[in-house]
């Protein structure tokens, strides 16, 4: 018999019984703002609001109103658990995702009978159906627009069926068959293919997959130029495990799903049509973001029309997460990393040895670069490196540069080298008048009216904290005894 295929399962009977990795209750627990509302204290990390901290998974296997359905939040809100789950070092994630896309597995398509996910088949046409009451989706806040899928990959193809791509979106259910999902401009290909489907005036088919190996939940985060048009991220995944990803035709839309998710949304988007975001609510927010705030409703989301609904027989898991946790910088920050240094490498190879997407810029607004200088002819490399990283991922904001002797994982080490190899008056670079990320409320026009024309807008940051090479004598760390034996005196 050949090994389980990976999917959610396993990967949480892997880390099950490894301290402080994965918890689970049958303790009742209400949806509605309580469940993100514990989690924040337990796991969340991130930029969530203090108190919180970094903590383990956490299973809910008894939530008000969905007898049968489990929660599941914080799988990757821990970078060290997502390398466990990876089986991989934590400090190296981002040059393993950038082998990852270079070597592409792509997905294998199977049976009906083959896809645990489609074990259960409800149809929107039915008399009874209700997504709201089917699916345990949470709200993170009470002043959420309603129920969100927060961790659902969105699964697409071309009109030619030439093209596919995963995504994801910010989604959330407004109506018992109707779902509001945000894509946002010029940054997702899913868009791109829902404009050819407009062209025409047909609703484009997609299936949104819920509960599934993190290997497909990071690599779907993948943004161009690393991944362009058509790169199907299920590829990444593919590579990451040494083993296709399996895809299943849909039961009622011309699209495929993941075979081995827990949940899969079978839907439309319908063309040239969009509703407001809380149109149920009318609380002006739509969910926490990655920044920490909440985000503003949309007033034109896309409209999805849901078609059926299948699960695994055996209950199902909804998964789910926090807008500002550390879960969001697991999956936006590390293929970040993995884009910067496949630019940085193919420009100036061997001189940026290491790259981290810190917590502190949600996974997406700040970098940390780690650089490398043989001789007095690389002074200056460094802010070249931190120019190629703005130009290798557009909501990049602020860039700090260390010298090789610095743990850009520690954030004493990367502030004591601003302190000691750094001078403001010479070692910062402002950039005004660049594109960014619409979610930063810094960004708005009435912040800068001079500088911010339209939202979005924003001046970016390098804080270079490298040592002049030629001053290397200066800036030596004092050097400390190697003992290799250290740990016995903890005994």
């Amino acid at each position: 018999m050949s090994e389980q295929p990976y999917d959610l399962r396993k990967v949480l009977a892997e880390i099950k019984d490894l301290p402080g990795q994965y918890h689970e209750t049958d303790v009742e627990i209400d949806p509605n703002a309580d469940l993100a509302g514990v989690y924040r204290y337990i796991g969340a990390g991130g930029t969530v609001m203090r108190p919180t901290t970094e903590g383990p998974t956490m299973m809910f296997n008894n939530v008000k109103g969905f007898p049968g359905s489990r929660v599941l939040i914080g799988l990757q809100a821990s970078r060290q658990r997502v390398a466990t789950i990876l089986h991989h070092d934590y400090k190296t994630l981002g040059q393993m995702l950038n082998e990852a896309v270079t070597k592409p597995v792509a997905p294998v398509e199977v049976t009906r009978e083959q896809a645990p996910a489609q074990e259960v088949v409800h149809l929107a046409s039915d008399a009874d159906f209700d997504i709201r009451k089917l699916l345990a989706a949470p709200t993170n806040t009470e002043d959420d627009a309603g129920p969100y899928i927060t961790m659902g990959v969105v699964y697409g193809h071309s009109v030619d069926h030439q093209q596919s791509d995963v995504t994801i979106h910010r989604m959330v259910l407004e109506d018992k068959d109707t779902i509001g999902m945000y894509i946002m401009p010029g940054g997702r290909h899913i868009g791109a293919f829902l404009k050819e489907y407009e062209a025409i005036n047909e609703p484009m088919p997609i299936t949104i997959n819920i509960g599934l190996d993190p290997a497909i939940t990071i690599g779907a985060t993948f943004e161009p130029p690393t991944t362009p048009l058509g790169y199907n991220e299920l590829q990444i995944a593919g590579a990451l495990r040494n083993e296709a990803v399996q895809v299943v035709p849909g039961v009622a839309v011309d699209a495929l799903g993941i075979a081995r998710a827990e949940w899969i949304i079978e839907a439309e988007i319908l063309p040239n049509q969009s509703m407001q975001e809380d149109i149920n609510t009318n609380s002006g927010y739509a969910m926490p973001e990655f920044p920490g705030y909440n985000g503003s409703a949309n007033p034109a989301v896309n409209v999805i029309k849901v078609k059926a609904v299948t699960h695994r027989q055996d209950n199902p898991i909804v998964q789910t997460t926090i807008g500002p946790s550390e879960e969001h910088v697991s999956m936006a920050g590390i293929p970040t990393e993995a884009s910067i240094l496949s630019l940085v490498e193919r420009a100036i190879p061997g001189k940026v040895l290491n790259v981290y997407n810190a917590p502190a810029g949600g996974g997406k607004l700040m970098t940390i670069m780690q650089i490398h200088k043989d001789n007095e002819a690389d002074e200056g490399i460094q802010r070249q490196a931190a120019l190629l990283a703005f130009s290798a991922f557009k909501e990049l904001k602020t860039v700090i540069l260390v010298d090789e002797d610095v743990d850009i994982f520690d954030w004493n080490d990367v502030m004591w080298t601003i302190n000691t190899r750094f001078q403001a008056d010479r070692d910062i670079m402002v950039l005004e008048g660049l594109r960014n990320h619409p979610l930063d409320p810094s960004e708005l026009p009435e912040y800068d009216p001079a500088r911010i024309r339209v939202r979005g807008m924003s001046s970016k940051l390098v804080l270079d904290g490298t040592f002049p090479y030629d001053m290397q004598k200066s800036f030596k760390r004092a050097q400390f005894k190697e003992i290799t034996d250290w740990q016995k005196y903890l005994d």
